[in-house]
């Protein structure tokens, strides 16, 4: 059987072998260098997909080359309607060699956090000080006012409506007597 590894780059998975070359989504990494790939799952003999049991696997590659993929024409066409739209997509790909896929014997050495030395005391964590009640809120200031809007005139139409004669009209009307 040989060995194998699943591995996941860019929300896609790929199986690989060492020695193989694979074009994945565009890496930021430069030509030439080397990168970890996550591992998925791992066949060499057994199938290890445990998390803790993957930490131990180790997938290499070298970036080695930047490249576009082949272009898509994109055509969008409705029937007698005259909706017509053309696009066109050119996906940026990297190509990988595969140079290292192997279980090591332990989980490799991961950055240390500086840890002080066993002659030497721990620094003591100094008690939190004592935090002040929470203060009110101040007063909200009232907002400054703007004047009002000054009323626009009607327009020349509106006042067009003859206002003279409205104004006959209710002189016109005699009050209604009361004879009692």
């Amino acid at each position: 059987m040989s060995t194998y590894a699943v591995i996941e780059s860019g929300g896609k998975q790929y199986k690989v072998e060492q020695g193989t070359s694979l074009l994945v989504d565009r890496l930021r990494a430069k030509e030439g260098e080397k990168v970890s790939l996550r591992p998925v799952m791992f066949r060499d003999g057994d199938v290890l997909t445990a998390a803790k049991e993957l930490e131990k696997v180790k997938v290499e590659a070298t970036v080695a080359e930047h490249l576009r993929g082949k272009k898509i024409k994109v055509f969008k066409y409705k029937p007698k309607k005259g909706y017509r739209r053309r696009a066109g997509h050119r996906s940026e790909l990297t190509r990988l060699d595969v140079t290292e896929v192997k279980l090591l014997s332990r989980k490799p050495a991961t950055a240390k956090k500086e840890e002080p030395a066993k002659d030497e005391k721990p620094a003591e964590k100094k008690p939190a000080a004592k935090k002040a009640p929470a203060k009110k809120p101040a007063a909200k200031k009232e907002p400054a006012k703007k004047p009002a809007a000054k009323a626009k005139k009607p327009a020349a139409k509106a006042s067009s409506k003859k206002p003279a004669a409205k104004a006959k009209a209710k002189k016109a009307k005699p009050a209604a007597k009361k004879d009692d």
